[in-house]
């Protein structure tokens, strides 16, 4: 990924062009984020929301700040992701989920249509909804990226969240001729 010195110095450095990026650590500890986590394979679902509470806590996200709020699967999520969205509560919510092959074609349509969903909320309204939902072809490669070898995707889905708040912050404070207020 690219870093914020490469972009700050980027083609556009020193014309005047506002450049915007965001820093999940200048979150502070007001910001509210919500968890909407997938208790079907819970397990794996647990280590995913244990990542993200360690980034939040990371970028100084205050605990009493931070909602979690359980549904039955990964299909499950974009609705409730919506309903919290709705409620103006949320600089950002963040997804928590795992869907893994099976022997049947149902993977494809839950693993689709929760990350269809899942974005669809984030475009209807405006809030950031990260996607922290393992789509992998079997048991191993969701422990992996659920806190093993590739890492926890939690962590990382609750940093995107933060990322894209900050953006969006950002840019808001963007005048018309590109000048941040």
């Amino acid at each position: 990924m690219i870093s914020a010195a490469e972009i700050a110095s980027g083609p556009f450095a020193g014309t005047g062009a506002p450049v915007v990026w965001g820093d999940p650590r200048s979150a502070g500890p007001a910001v509210r984020i919500g968890l909407v986590c997938a208790r079907f394979n819970g397990d794996i679902t647990l280590a995913l929301l244990e990542g993200a509470r360690e980034a939040l806590e990371a970028c100084g996200v205050l605990p009493e700040n931070i909602s979690v709020t359980w549904v039955p699967g990964a299909f499950e999520l974009p609705l409730v992701a919506r309903t919290l969205a709705w409620t103006g509560r949320y600089q950002a919510l963040v997804c928590l989920g795992a869907v893994i092959r099976g022997d049947t074609g149902h993977y494809e349509f839950v693993a689709g249509e929760s990350a269809a969903g899942i974005q669809r909320v984030a475009l209807d309204t405006g809030v950031p909804v990260s996607f922290g939902v393992l789509t992998t072809e079997n048991r191993q490669q969701a422990e992996d990226r659920a806190g093993g070898a590739a890492g926890n995707k939690g962590y990382e889905a609750a940093m995107t969240a933060i990322e894209t708040a900050d953006v969006l912050r950002r840019l808001a404070e963007v005048k018309p001729g590109g000048e941040a207020e």
